[in-house]
């Protein structure tokens, strides 16, 4: 007995020991890949804007210039005004706030409904496996854009909270198959064996030692979602049915976008939303590309 817990001890310490040297040698990996780190930096300074949003802006998001509709830039609005005669510059800068709170909330919501439905499968397998299996089949089968729009307009006036909502309830799919998947081939490893040599239960084995170990794939799936998510609520509020006015958004700064008057001779009320979203999106992007080069350690960077 006291030989069986020496070796589960020893096995636990060799594992830390692992998981250790392994993120070290992943932060290093990432720090090599040049686009990564430069898309990090952009990111951070975007997150920066939308925390400082109320000393960077010039003016209130909402407040109207009577004097000045649709203006083009000058000094006192450097963007240009809006059709309502808002500052465009305030609501690029505030619409950042919306864009991140979105892609950050509803990621986290479907990536903590997913890792509890896919470690719930793995673990426990057979009826629990089959059932949770077939839900994400089904959740999966369902175009995604249109059921976002049917489930947006069935939960009333459109809101932020509705588009995180059901971007959050929507999401978790992909997520728990990928937890599903690690943990599967997790759970057959010394150290699982070890842990339950030393008494572990079910909770603590999940939490404490097969999670941790699956999250890798897990965090990569969420940054690329966090884009799509942007994608979407801008999408969305682009058609009226995501983040309403005077709430700005950068979706709903597109909308006036649809005239080809502002499309040819505007272009202030437009251009800038639409790289904002290209901007964030790209970036994340190649940061999801680092994270996934960087915790792979069949790539070489």
């Amino acid at each position: 007995m006291t030989s069986a817990i020496s070796a589960a001890v020893a096995a636990r310490g060799a594992r830390l020991d692992r998981a250790q040297s392994y993120w070290t040698l992943a932060a290093r990996r990432f720090l090599r890949h040049r686009v990564a780190v430069a898309g990090l930096l952009i990111l951070s300074a975007i997150a920066a804007m939308a925390a400082l949003a109320g000393v960077l802006a010039p003016h209130n998001p909402t407040a109207i210039d009577a004097t000045a509709f649709r203006a083009p830039p000058s000094a006192a609005h450097p963007l240009g005004t809006d059709s309502v005669g808002r500052d465009v510059l305030s609501r690029l800068v505030y619409a950042s706030r919306v864009s991140l709170s979105v892609g950050l909330l509803a990621v986290t919501m479907y990536v903590v409904i997913g890792t509890a439905v896919g470690a719930a499968a793995a673990y426990h397998g057979g009826t629990v496996d089959l059932v949770l299996s077939r839900l994400m089949d089904i959740v999966l089968s369902f175009p995604p854009l249109i059921i976002i729009l049917f489930a947006v307009s069935v939960f009333g006036r459109p809101s932020l909270w509705n588009v995180i909502l059901v971007l959050g309830l929507l999401g978790w799919p992909p997520v728990a198959r990928l937890v599903r998947g690690q943990i599967l081939a997790l759970r057959q490893q010394e150290f699982v064996h070890a842990a339950r040599a030393m008494g572990a239960g079910d909770g603590r084995l999940i939490v404490r030692h097969l999670l941790p170990n699956a999250m890798a794939p897990v965090l990569v799936a969420a940054t690329f979602g966090t884009a799509n998510a942007i994608l979407i609520e801008a999408a969305l509020s682009f058609l009226g049915l995501g983040v309403q006015p005077p709430t700005p958004s950068w979706g709903n700064m597109l909308t006036d976008a649809q005239s080809l008057t502002v499309l040819e001779q505007m272009p202030w009320l437009w251009v800038p939303p639409g790289f904002m979203i290209l901007l964030s999106v790209l970036v994340i992007n190649f940061v999801g590309d680092g994270f996934r080069d960087a915790l792979d350690p069949s790539l070489k960077l």
